[in-house]
């Protein structure tokens, strides 16, 4: 993908005395009294940020914060907690701004936070007028918000039409350089783990990868509507019966192609959803009335991991049992664990996939970490992203 990145700029020296403005995406979860519950997000700002102070820019951030009304600012919707952990991360103080749209004030080397920008009215719909006045703060924009690639709204695609200069972030570039690697150009076998409770709201993304990957490994209730369709039984297990036909597409688009989509041969049943609930391993074959399947079994685990270790490319979405119950959480634990171990370049993004990552501590064997769930499930859909597709038009006429 042809881009222009901000590392560039800054390494040929054309940042110092620039305004420069940064997307970032400080979208994080706050407690009742407003207090940040986890700051990933804002930890994986602060590169860009101290890369355009180092630069010598006069720096300016902005984020969106839950779902404010446009032209309804509320307390709730403020920044000002995201604020305050800048603050302490950088080491310096970072003036929080209200009512900014129309002007900015901000020296070289200073940096200013921008209250949320979802606040300003024609952000989500990105007016043209908002997204000029935007555009007029800076000489350089900088989108390093992937969380947010996937929309096309004033702060992520409107001032990047129109500012002087629009480029990536490190973080935008690293998730781009990941996907490529993954998709674009994977070494093979390309395998993709896709799990969730449905196939409806993932079928694009099965369709989509059932043309790339030599490996399709389904999980949750997902595989249970692949069990289905295989006519595998499933008691009364979560499954989306009207989708048989398309989950037998799906295999069927797999096997023309020499690839498959494994069909577990032993699952892990209880008969209440519980985290007490006695657990018992079955033959797939076995799986009574009253079951709810819960997990792969080890059996299916033991393949499935030993597929993961002989693989060139992993693609993971989704754990494939209830993880976060201790009888149930076997399957996802030896996935994460064959990943781990794998000599495969790996991706892994949306939110229950990182809560596994970090339970079973394996951050620093997953080649990387995507910070957007939204954006990412679009790529694996193979869809263009708004962010990149303007960057990218950006470059084209930058060149």
């Amino acid at each position: 993908m042809n881009i222009l990145r901000f590392s560039d700029l800054c390494a040929q020296n054309q940042v110092r005395g620039q305004r420069v403005f940064i997307r970032a995406d400080l979208n994080v979860p706050l407690d009742a009294a407003g207090h940040i519950t986890e700051d990933t997000r804002i930890r994986a700002s602060i590169p860009c940020i101290r890369m355009a102070l180092d630069a010598g820019a006069a720096v300016m951030v902005t984020s969106h914060l839950g779902r404010p009304t446009e032209g309804a600012f509320q307390p709730e919707d403020s920044l000002a907690p995201v604020a305050r952990r800048l603050s302490e991360l950088l080491g310096r103080d970072v003036p929080l701004l209200a009512n900014w749209v129309d002007g900015v004030t901000v020296a070289p080397g200073q940096v200013v936070l921008l209250e949320n920008c979802r606040v300003n009215v024609g952000e989500k719909k990105n007016k043209e007028e908002l997204a000029r006045k935007l555009a007029a703060l800076c000489d350089i924009f900088v989108n390093d918000a992937f969380g947010t690639a996937h929309r096309a709204e004033g702060t992520t695609y409107g001032i990047a039409q129109y500012a002087p200069v629009a480029c990536a972030g490190p973080l935008l570039s690293a998730e781009i350089d990941a996907l490529t690697k993954a998709l674009a150009q994977p070494q093979r076998p390309l395998a993709a783990i896709v799990a969730g409770s449905k196939v409806s709201t993932k079928l694009t993304i099965l369709q989509s990868l059932a043309d790339k990957v030599d490996q399709l490994i389904v999980g949750g209730g997902i595989a249970n509507t692949f069990m289905l369709a295989a006519g595998l039984p499933i008691g009364k297990s979560l499954a989306e019966p009207d989708l048989l036909d398309a989950a037998r597409s799906v295999m069927a688009a797999m096997k023309a192609r020499g690839a498959e989509v494994p069909i577990p041969t032993d699952v892990v049943t209880a008969k209440t959803f519980a985290a007490d609930a006695p657990a018992t391993i079955k033959a797939a074959t076995d799986v009574a009335d009253d079951d709810l399947i819960l997990d792969i079994g080890p059996q299916t685990a033991a393949r499935l991991a030993a597929q993961l270790k002989s693989a060139g490319t992993i693609v993971w979405n989704g754990p494939v049992g209830v993880f976060e119950f201790p009888a149930f959480e076997n399957g996802t634990r030896e996935i994460a664990q064959a990943i781990a171990q794998s000599p495969a370049f790996s991706i892994a993004g949306g939110g229950d996939t990182l809560a596994a990552i970090a339970k079973y501590g394996i951050e620093q064997q997953v080649g990387y970490i995507s910070t957007g769930g939204g954006a990412f499930l679009e790529v694996l859909e193979g869809k263009t992203l708004p962010a990149f597709e303007i960057l990218e038009k950006r470059a084209a006429a930058q060149s």
